[in-house]
């Protein structure tokens, strides 16, 4: 089936498309917010077939910029995202979900006369706040095992961060480390996206036989990682075993940090939770342990 508009009762628009699932948010007048959902639609269709006709690229380890095959601009903007990170392994798709969201909010605000949107492709946003706008509240699961519990941050106008994304063990995408989640704050969607993966790489316990891991290809056979073992199940860790992996990811965020790829992490491993640079997490859920 080819790609799919349809405007949900709170007047969010709803685009499908295979893998791709977005919801697109706009907010201003009435006249405006219909013609940035005529252009988000437009912009949406297509974009998974631009994506697909350079998939094998896509795929393979991000190559430096003098070297790069990629012709589609949502592609580029993957392999950028990517390549900061270099020489870490990480291909192009690391950034497709926050790369497509971020092109969808482009088209949306295009015209530059909408107080705030977004683009969430799910769990990966790309944002907009005009000045003065009010800020963006957006909810963080803090234990995937509960995922009503309650945690939020929030983005005003003022903010750097105009991408959120989240990754990890639990997510939709496979992962080789055993982080239940990672939520990074970035300048822009696609690096957010990236961020988020390879934190949720870095939080690990590397030979611990409390983690079972798979190849990449036998769970997924297109898969980017190749025969690369992924974590399939992470038994009940102690204490001590859980702030050793945090311990892992912590470090690796306070480098993206002081690099300036990220504005701010969460890191979430079985209900312990660590705070990295300008992550201001809100919570009246007492029983969760938050480490700043």
């Amino acid at each position: 089936m080819g790609a799919r508009h349809r405007l949900l009762f709170d007047g969010r628009l709803h685009l499908q498309h295979g893998p791709i699932d977005l919801i697109v948010a706009a907010e201003g007048e009435d006249a405006a917010v219909l013609a940035a959902r005529r252009r988000a639609a437009a912009r949406f269709d297509g974009l998974l077939e631009e994506l697909v006709a350079e998939l094998p690229a896509l795929r393979a380890p991000v190559r430096p910029a003098a070297d790069c095959p990629l012709a589609s601009p949502v592609a580029r903007r993957m392999a950028e995202a990517a390549r900061a990170h270099l020489p870490v392994f990480v291909t192009p798709m690391a950034a497709v979900a926050g790369a497509v969201a971020e092109a969808v909010l482009a088209a949306v605000v295009a015209t530059g006369d909408l107080r705030r949107a977004y683009a969430n492709n799910g769990g990966d946003i790309a944002l907009h706040l005009a000045a003065g706008a009010a800020p963006w509240r957006l909810g963080v699961v803090i234990d995937p095992t509960a995922p009503a519990s309650p945690g939020f941050v929030e983005i005003g106008p003022r903010d750097a961060w105009r991408g959120v994304a989240t990754s990890g063990a639990k997510g939709r995408s496979h992962s080789l480390g055993i982080a239940d989640s990672v939520t990074v704050l970035a300048a822009d969607a696609p690096a957010a996206d990236v961020a988020a993966t390879l934190l949720a790489n870095a939080v690990d316990l590397p030979g611990d036989p409390a983690i079972t891991r798979l190849p990449a290809c036998e769970l997924w056979p297109d898969s980017d990682l190749g025969a690369r073992p992924v974590t399939a199940h992470v038994a009940r860790l102690d204490p001590a075993r859980i702030a050793r992996a945090l311990d892992r990811g912590e470090a690796a965020a306070w480098e993206m940090l002081l690099q300036r790829r990220i504005g701010g992490a969460m890191l979430a491993l079985q209900g312990v939770v660590r705070l990295v640079g300008d992550f201001s997490l809100k919570t009246t859920a007492d029983r969760v342990p938050v480490h700043a």
